[in-house]
């Protein structure tokens, strides 16, 4: 449940002196009955009798109720990140945000039932134009589809493409194969077709699919902590089945998933490459190649050496930050202020890049 008594906002004024920022990953909420005004009758009933069909939810407790910092629940009652006003108070003009690209977690993907599952992925969306887009010229948004039916996956991508808010298409780490495989390769065909990256995000949970490869952890802090294996496994697949090469022009965002273990996973991949290659004909060239040229990262949760300075040194090992975006992960526990997101000072040129210059670039901001 929601805290009854929220606590004022942090800050209220953005802080002049800080360059711009684009946020790479905000969360909205949808609000009990929210999506009820752009569900037909039939699904509206359907969820009144039936209810959401996941196979599975969440089983463990978060770090806090709806993994939400303490001080987000706004007064008018909605939920942490589902009120714009609050929103837009706590966190656009208290920081300074230039843009911000909303990644809506809602249940719509996650369904079994899968004309159920488009039904409320095309609602969520055109919620978001509604409640958030036209409201707010600082949003963008990703488009939320019912990403294990590839063709009913399209049919969203095709509606939502061409409107100016949405900037990107949303996918989850949990999904129930590796993203690489055939069945999702419609979905890229889709978005490479319309400029859009593909952002795979933290989260998800389709047909239960545990987050590691041994089966379920016991503690959240397992299932927090082990969802890079998660994104480890969806680059290998990505590169190994040739994805980039069917797909040339494709972009990929890793969101909320760290990066630090992204240079030793490529040195690993290489190395095996080169003994295996025979296996894999269709892939041209290493495939540190192709996570470099199609790959981008967000900063939250950032790993944080014992050393700060060490977090220079993956920047090197990465081939630099020409692929590194800033993110706050509003309104979650794990929050990331943007005065306190780096322990170390970053080279100017290199801030800049991080914090507003890569993200524009990718997602075409002016």
């Amino acid at each position: 449940m929601a805290a009854t008594t929220p606590m004022a906002p942090t800050r209220t004024t953005a802080k002049r002196t800080r360059p711009p920022i684009v946020d790479c990953d905000i969360h909205n909420a949808v609000w009990p009955g929210a999506l009820d005004a752009y569900l037909p009758k039939r699904w509206r009933r359907h969820g009144a009798l039936f209810g959401s069909r996941t196979h599975q939810g969440s089983l463990y407790p978060k770090g806090s109720p709806a993994a939400a910092r303490h001080d987000a629940w706004p007064p008018s009652g909605r939920p942490a990140g589902g009120d714009l006003d609050f929103m837009r108070q706590q966190l656009l003009d208290a920081e300074g945000i230039s843009y911000g690209i909303l990644n809506c977690l809602s249940a719509a993907g996650t369904q079994l039932n899968a004309d159920y599952s488009a039904a409320l992925s095309r609602a969520v969306n055109e919620w978001q134009i509604v409640e958030w887009l036209d409201k707010e010229p600082r949003l963008r948004a990703g488009v939320a589809i019912p990403y294990e039916d590839a063709d009913l996956a399209v049919t969203e991508i095709d509606r939502f493409a061409d409107h100016p808010g949405f900037v990107q298409v949303l996918l989850v780490a949990r999904s129930a194969e590796p993203l690489g495989r055939r069945k999702y390769w419609k979905i890229y065909e889709a978005a490479e077709r319309h400029g859009l990256p593909v952002g795979i995000h933290f989260g998800g949970g389709t047909r239960g699919v545990p987050v590691t490869a041994s089966g379920w952890p016991s503690y959240y802090i397992e299932d927090h902590t082990d969802m890079a294996q998660a994104f480890q496994a969806h680059v290998v697949s990505l590169v190994c089945e040739g994805v980039f090469e069917r797909f040339p022009r494709l972009r990929v965002v890793l969101i909320e998933g760290g990066f630090a273990w992204l240079p030793p996973l490529m040195w690993r991949l290489d190395k095996h490459w080169r003994r295996l290659k025979e296996e894999v004909p269709h892939l041209k060239r290493a495939p540190s190649e192709y996570i470099r040229d199609h790959m981008w990262v967000t900063t939250q949760p950032i790993e944080e050496p014992h050393d700060p300075r060490h977090i220079l040194q993956v920047f090197d090992h990465l081939g630099g930050t020409d692929r590194v975006m800033f993110s706050t992960d509003y309104p979650h526990w794990d929050y990331d202020d943007p005065d306190r997101a780096f322990r170390v000072r970053l080279p100017e040129e290199d801030r800049q890049k991080i914090f507003a210059g890569n993200a524009k670039a990718l997602y075409g901001l002016a």
